[in-house]
């Protein structure tokens, strides 16, 4: 791999933004096309953030400084990236469930999931289920992730796979949860395709749902 892809890789998982961005333009300019910049530099560095993550030597204040990197390197690349018709790994719609307001592990997983290669869909917090339904309809994705960080708020996921099977829009999505009080077994009852406990996991997970 090139050295120019392994310092990228280096300091997007350093969080250095500026440097990113910088290597990112040349890389491109050295002739490197965006799909194997993305690939081998920012995807790459963004995978060991995740492995890390998991294994506890990175926290989630690192976490989201790596990927507002990624996202540096992103931008540069999104309309090289279009243009050259690059596959996505996939659309992944995400939402924190009716009732709940909580956003900080939604917005980590949809970082992950990005620096994962997905596209990311995110209708928000407090979403109600005929929201989850439109969003399916509209923007067609592969996977919708469910987020929920209340106990009372678990219930809501339960309601919003049921409102999914009822407008007929269950067949077409698979689904994964997550969030603190969530658990596998809950997963399993209320009829969801996954479950992840972390963020990290949830693009394991997503990359087996796709």
């Amino acid at each position: 791999m090139s050295e120019v892809l392994k310092q990228m890789a280096k300091d997007l998982y350093n969080g250095d933004d500026d440097a990113v961005a910088k290597l990112t333009q040349k890389a491109l300019d050295e002739g490197i096309t965006a799909e194997v910049v993305l690939k081998n530099g920012l995807l790459s560095g963004m995978d060991q953030v995740g492995v890390d993550f998991k294994a506890g030597d990175l926290f989630v204040p690192e976490v989201l400084i790596a990927a507002r990197a990624m996202h540096a390197g992103m931008d540069i690349l999104r309309p090289l990236l279009a243009e050259a018709d690059v596959p996505s790994a996939g659309k992944v719609l995400i939402g924190t469930v009716e009732g709940d307001l909580h956003d900080i592990g939604k917005n980590l997983v949809g970082m992950m999931l990005e620096g994962g290669g997905f596209d990311i869909v995110d209708v928000g917090t407090d979403v109600p289920p005929e929201k989850f339904i439109e969003a399916i309809k509209e923007e067609q994705p592969n996977v919708v992730g469910m987020s929920a960080l209340l106990t009372t708020t678990m219930q809501s996921m339960k309601q919003t796979l049921k409102a999914l099977i009822e407008a007929g829009v269950r067949d077409d999505v698979k689904v994964m949860i997550g969030g603190a009080p969530v658990t596998r077994s809950f997963a399993e009852e209320i009829g969801a395709d996954g479950y992840a406990p972390d963020a990290a996991s949830a693009v394991e997970l997503a990359r087996s749902l796709v």
